[in-house]
């Protein structure tokens, strides 16, 4: 494609924060830098002086300043970012004390809960001394049972404001899933939900909770919350906790305290999937998440104190993470908790009109199945303050790019973005002074060394291979739970190219210098020694209006590896030869021969993560007859028994 499908004004450009940012750096250094790419080679260059940039622009408020900005060994992850400086976390997301609402909370049956930054700050101190009072301080964990609401924004402040650690899992999560995340982390307060509303029923989750109780045994303070089930009791928990509903436990009002803590300070503590294995603990630092998130919500996704910001998503996902940072900006943020699609599927454009969303965050998987369901936001709803449309999750497919501008609205900056829960932020995404090009992430991201290398570690200007980081940035994790000398640590992210981070995504850089992800390392296919990335199949596929999603894995077969594509059709249709020569010719016509799967079955169900991702590597353990470890991390385990001693792969 010659012309790109977005290309921000002149006057976009020049009123972008990026674009400032630019400005800032160059007086500041006495520099030129005349675009975004010189920027980021700056950034990359001049860490230390990029990062000290970061704090500056964003006015972060250091109570003890930093020795030095960077204390950096030969490899990877030797280093230690702003030595000797203190913060608080929770401090630089409370700036703002007026009435202009700061949380917009919508639950899936329409209640509407508003809290003003002033209201929440009052929120916030209210918790905050009664967490206190039962001896919550630095160090301590604080973990959270909760749907996307906003007590369990003002829990997470409370916790991060005493210099505590948070955690936290969405209500759909199955009984040992949650065990074996918390059980690890072994948290002194549990926030939990009494139960929670999706598609139209009511959860009771009370039985859920007393069997995860029973696993916790140093909790100290049960804190339920009757979210979806008024008439909640605390007597109907069993712990030998102290146990208490949220409106009874503490009263909102006064100023809170913030209580200063190092820049590596545990401030979350989040998952791997745990489809392989129980999941990592990964451990956030307080310092490198509050200026990555500074970075990237207020530079390349140009966000600002006018706009209201919202992101689908849970509490077990690191979106909600990186969504609550919005409040370091001022923003309104709109939480939902529910179905994206109850009662029907426009229920989240629907919202875009009702809170006038200017950025709108969900998955690219929400994006397909929009436009499988005929979905038209640009000729049904105004989306008047619309201006961005954020995607990430799995890789947006060029078709998904189309669809957006073609149905949503033709000026809008489209960021896929590209991260993970291991960085708690980005490598790649979205930019308001550079076009967006069909199928691919705009940028690297600022202060980001991503380069995506060969086998053998060599860098490609073209091609595809392995993603990497080369330099030091300071929201790499500060370790995981329970690996005292950092070998599980080093193990998941340096063993591949040792002192490079390696994230596991199979990528390419483009000619204009952005990113097309191509789906996860290790699902890629490798059939006669080629490799190929899932994504590649699954755009073809979607395009065939009869499939609603598909899944590709390799299955050993005859000393070599066949492609085996499966796919779920819409209601009521059979997956018939003339169908399946459809998906070859289309997957021929535009790929290669290569990735024409060899064998097409149809399934009734595709299982994915919490998260909504899909899971080839469960899937392909399940056809070759390994054990999966883990399915406490699905949210449709059942449907890994769909892909067991299938016929049609016995030949």
């Amino acid at each position: 494609m010659n012309a790109p499908l977005w290309t921000p004004s002149s006057e976009r450009v020049a009123a972008s924060r990026m674009t400032a940012f630019r400005h800032f750096v160059n007086q500041r250094h006495n520099l030129q830098l005349s675009d975004y790419p010189a920027l980021h080679a700056w950034s990359i260059e001049s860490r230390a002086a990029f990062w000290q940039a970061i704090t500056d622009f964003f006015a972060v408020h250091f109570h003890q300043p930093a020795e030095q900005i960077l204390e950096e060994g030969p490899l990877m992850p030797d280093a230690r970012w702003f030595p000797g400086a203190t913060l608080n976390f929770a401090e630089h997301l409370l700036r703002r004390r007026d009435q202009h609402p700061a949380l917009v909370a919508v639950a899936e049956d329409g209640n509407r809960e508003v809290l003003s930054y002033a209201g929440l700050a009052a929120e916030v101190a209210g918790l905050q001394q009664r967490l206190k009072a039962i001896g919550v301080g630095v160090g301590d964990r604080v973990a959270a049972f909760m749907p996307n609401t906003w007590q369990t924004v003002v829990g997470m402040l409370a916790t991060a404001s005493l210099g505590a650690t948070w955690s936290s899992c969405s209500p759909d999560f199955g009984t040992q899933g949650v065990i074996d995340r918390f059980g690890q982390i072994r948290p002194k307060v549990l926030i939990a939900c009494a139960g929670y509303r999706y598609a139209g029923k009511t959860q009771d989750v009370s039985a859920k909770l007393n069997e995860i109780l029973a696993q916790l045994p140093d909790l100290q303070q049960l804190l339920v919350v009757p979210y979806a089930r008024a008439q909640t009791r605390a007597d109907e928990f069993h712990t030998r906790a102290a146990v208490s509903l949220w409106q009874d436990f503490y009263q909102p009002g006064g100023e809170p305290d913030f209580t200063p803590v190092a820049f590596e300070q545990p401030l979350y503590i989040l998952y791997s999937s745990g489809t392989t294995g129980v999941p990592k603990c990964i451990v956030h630092g307080v310092g490198g998440t509050l200026l990555q998130h500074l970075k990237e919500l207020g530079l390349h996704t140009d966000l600002d104190a006018e706009d209201t910001l919202f992101y689908f998503s849970t509490c077990g996902w690191m979106m909600w993470n990186w969504l609550v940072s919005g409040l370091a900006l001022g923003a309104t943020l709109v939480l939902f908790d529910g179905s994206p699609f109850h009662p029907g599927a426009e229920r989240l454009i629907d919202l875009i009109d009702a809170e006038d969303i200017s950025v709108f965050g969900t998955s690219a998987k929400y994006l397909a199945a929009l436009e499988k369901a005929g979905v038209r936001p640009g000729q049904s709803h105004r989306l008047e303050r619309l201006r961005t449309v954020l995607s990430t999750g799995s890789p947006l497919a060029h078709e998904g790019f189309d669809y957006v501008y073609r149905e949503f609205k033709t000026d809008l900056c489209l960021a896929s973005i590209s991260g993970g829960t291991d960085i708690v932020s980005c490598f790649a995404l979205g930019n308001h002074t550079l076009p967006v090009w069909r199928g691919e992430l705009q940028c690297k991201g600022l202060g980001m060394a991503v380069e995506v290398w060969d086998d053998d570690g060599q860098p490609l200007s073209q091609g595809k291979g392995e993603l990497v980081c080369t330099r030091h940035f300071p929201s790499m994790p500060v370790g995981f739970w329970n690996d005292a000398d950092g070998s599980k640590f080093r193990a998941a992210y340096f063993e591949r190219f040792p002192g490079v981070w390696a994230h596991g995504d199979y990528a390419e850089v483009t000619e204009h210098g952005g990113l097309v992800i191509h789906g996860r390392s290790d699902a890629v296919l490798n059939p006669g020694g080629v490799r190929i990335g899932t994504a590649e199949i699954y755009r073809q596929v979607e395009k065939i209006d009869e499939v609603l999603e598909s899944l590709a894995i390799g299955q050993d077969w005859q000393g070599d590896v066949r492609v085996v594509l499966f796919v779920r059709l819409r209601n009521g249709l059979t997956l018939d030869e003339p169908l399946r020569e459809r998906i070859r010719q289309q997957i021929r016509r535009h790929t290669t021969p290569r990735h024409v799967p060899a064998r097409i079955v149809a399934v009734a169900d595709i299982p994915r993560t919490l998260s909504g991702k899909i899971v080839e590597l469960a899937v392909r353990n399940v056809v070759h007859g390994r054990a999966v470890k883990n399915t406490e991390a699905l949210a449709n385990p059942e449907a890994l028994e769909l892909f067991r001693d299938l016929p049609e792969l016995r030949s």
